[in-house]
């Protein structure tokens, strides 16, 4: 059984033995598996590697496993990872701290690969239905703020979700998308490196760093073709863009026509629109 996008998940468990069988098992079934042998690591290796899941043993030296899911939980780059605990203990009392830390599900030892599995696609397959619902729940909220007459106060709909965990990321590319801005520009403005920063706005949007900086661009395109008698290379210079042509490509990309089309397209709408 393999998994599309190779699921990437985390195994902190100090016992060697039982790490490595759940590490090639998952392995085998088409995951990318991290191990971690104590909770001081695993949680190094979760903020390293943004796993897609985490499975935790409770009972480990050094920090527990409470510990690891309550740094996790703080964490807003890994507050919402699912976190499954793996223990030899049944507690009732132990369950309960688990859930109230924040803890997804809750597998006691000895557990079998199928049964691990289960919890892992469950767990998954909730994880992207809550994911896709907010991601569609910030589309629906975005606004259009009044258009100004010049071309560095144009501001075209906000295509930026509302996500606290990169609001300076997205500051800053609404502030420089028009300056030829790259990937290595935003990481450095924000204090990570360019792979660190692509994984986790991935992680986050499912989109890109340059893939919001074309949006961006493509945003404020739509809004000078339409209300203003720019040329296309103009607006190109206008969005950071090199030469016409790369801007003309990128545009035919994203609209499946060029900007002279389109511009034509929705100039002739938004006339029939004042007429009327």
């Amino acid at each position: 059984m393999m998994h599309e996008s190779a699921k990437k998940i985390l195994i902190i468990e100090d016992d060697t033995m039982s790490r490595n069988i759940f590490l090639d098992g998952l392995a085998a079934e088409g995951f990318d598996t991290i191990g971690a042998e104590n909770g001081t690591v695993g949680i190094q290796k979760a903020q390293e590697h943004l796993p897609d899941l985490v499975i935790c043993d409770i009972l480990m030296p050094d920090t527990d496993g409470f510990g690891v899911l309550t740094m996790l939980r703080q964490d807003p780059v890994t507050a919402i990872v699912p976190f499954i605990f793996l223990t030899g203990s049944d507690s009732k009392v132990s369950l309960r701290k688990g859930m109230e830390l924040g803890a997804d599900d809750y597998l006691t030892k000895p557990c079998t690969l199928k049964q691990l599995l289960r919890a892992i696609t469950v767990r998954l397959e909730k994880q992207s239905k809550l994911m896709h619902y907010w991601y569609a729940a910030c589309c629906q909220k975005l606004s259009v703020p009044v258009v100004a007459g010049t071309t560095s106060s144009i501001i075209s709909e906000s295509i930026f979700p509302s996500v606290p965990q990169l609001k300076e990321v997205f500051e800053y590319i609404e502030a420089n998308y028009d300056q030829g801005i790259t990937l290595c520009d935003v990481a450095e403005a924000v204090g990570y490196s360019s792979a660190y920063l692509t994984n986790r706005v991935a992680k986050i949007t499912g989109e890109t760093v340059n893939g919001w900086i074309v949006k961006r661009r493509m945003s404020a395109a739509r809004r000078l073709l339409q209300e203003t008698d720019q040329t296309i290379e103009q607006i190109a210079t206008a969005l950071g863009y090199q030469n016409a042509c790369h801007f003309s490509r990128q545009f035919r990309q994203h609209h499946e026509i060029p900007p002279q089309t389109w511009r034509k397209e929705h100039q002739l709408i938004r006339r029939c629109k004042v007429e009327v």
